[in-house]
């Protein structure tokens, strides 16, 4: 018997919007379902008298691929918003990306030469370590002491619960240095934000499709897997089968939003904080991301927390164990031709918005084909 919808998409954030606006385009019928009370995702922005709040985190889009960058555009005109963040280290501010700006405010040096030559002094103290064990010493061999003390190993143990020496050095693959004096944390060509917040995108690709918000799935999935051919599944992948092979691990973010009744509290969008005693980990300022000029200001601080079912997951620890327990889950998932697993959760990947967007399209051609 033909059932009511094509797909039931789980999710209304950004994957889930996108395979719905791709596959609503060519007739198919989409219900997207999500459990929180606004369509968005973790791109979700609230509008406070005419500040874009980004409730779940900043979100600056930007990739180097000009197809993402064209699809993106089409729902929404981009401001020029350029993401040069600044570090607070015991009370000093350091510019980031690592370049030369930075350089000279923590050595008072003046030329890439002296910058480079300071970096390969304080590495070379590390150079006996050849294969590095863990998150620290893979740090010290790339940039030496004051880089990582100053900006690496408090933030990094915020972030993620635990001690360097306990982190897997594949967490920090690389650290770019950038001899110049620019402030533009990206490399890509395309970057900004889309003017009046992310939530009118998500709303333009759901367009075509049913939406029904404070909706649990998992509450109600007897009922829901009737009325489908084909899911759609963006949360966690290990929730989906009931743990079957075990919990895979997330770290979680708490966000504390504060209006206040002045013009500008920080002067920038983000600012982190590095020390390792301060317990949240960046301070943003929402309308600097669009160049407002409120009178007022609202500010999220950002603390990292454990998972637990009292809070949402945001980043998956991509550790070896976790890995091992995600290949198994995927491997079970693949005996499910009728349900699709996509997003940062769905496939248990640390996915940029680019990289989600590419993402679904791709699973949506493969649909369509």
């Amino acid at each position: 018997m033909k059932k009511k919808y094509d797909y039931l998409i789980i999710g209304a954030g950004l994957f889930g919007a996108v395979f719905a606006e791709r596959m609503t385009n060519v007739g198919k019928s989409c219900l997207v379902i999500d459990k929180r009370p606004h369509i968005g995702g973790n791109v979700f922005c609230e509008d406070i008298d005419g500040i874009q709040v980004h409730k779940y985190g900043p979100h600056i889009f930007h990739t180097h691929q000009k197809s993402i960058w064209q699809y993106i555009n089409s729902f929404a005109s981009f401001n020029r918003y350029t993401n040069s963040p600044v570090a607070c280290y015991k009370g000093q501010f350091y510019n980031l990306p690592f370049n030369m700006n930075t350089f000279n405010r923590l050595w008072n040096i003046r030329t890439p030469q002296e910058a480079r030559s300071k970096i390969t002094e304080q590495c070379a103290k590390y150079a006996d370590i050849i294969e590095p064990a863990n998150l620290e010493e893979q740090a010290l061999k790339i940039c030496g002491d004051d880089i990582y003390q100053y900006f690496i190993k408090g933030y990094t143990e915020k972030q993620w619960g635990k001690p360097t020496t306990e982190l897997p050095p594949s967490i920090i693959k690389r650290i770019p240095f950038r001899f110049v004096y620019d402030n533009n944390y990206y490399d890509d060509p395309y970057q900004g934000i889309p003017i009046g917040g992310y939530t009118p995108v998500i709303a333009k690709m759901l367009t075509k499709s049913e939406v029904m918000l404070n909706t649990d799935y998992l509450d109600n999935k007897e009922t829901l897997d009737k009325i489908a051919t084909k899911t759609v599944f963006t949360g966690c992948i290990d929730e989906f089968f009931d743990f079957r092979f075990g919990r895979l691990e997330y770290r979680s973010l708490r966000f504390e939003h504060q209006r206040m009744e002045t013009d500008n509290y920080q002067g920038n969008a983000v600012i982190n904080y590095t020390d390792r005693d301060i317990p949240y980990t960046r301070i943003i300022e929402h309308k600097h991301f669009e160049f407002g000029q409120q009178p007022f200001t609202v500010v999220t601080h950002e603390y990292p927390e454990a998972y637990s079912a009292q809070n949402d997951p945001y980043y998956p620890i991509n550790d070896a164990s976790n890995m091992r327990m995600y290949k198994q889950y995927k491997e079970l998932a693949s005996c499910y031709p009728n349900i699709i697993f996509g997003g940062r959760l769905g496939q248990y990947s640390y996915l940029d918005m680019d990289d989600t967007i590419e993402s679904a399209l791709l699973l949506a051609s493969q649909e369509i084909v």
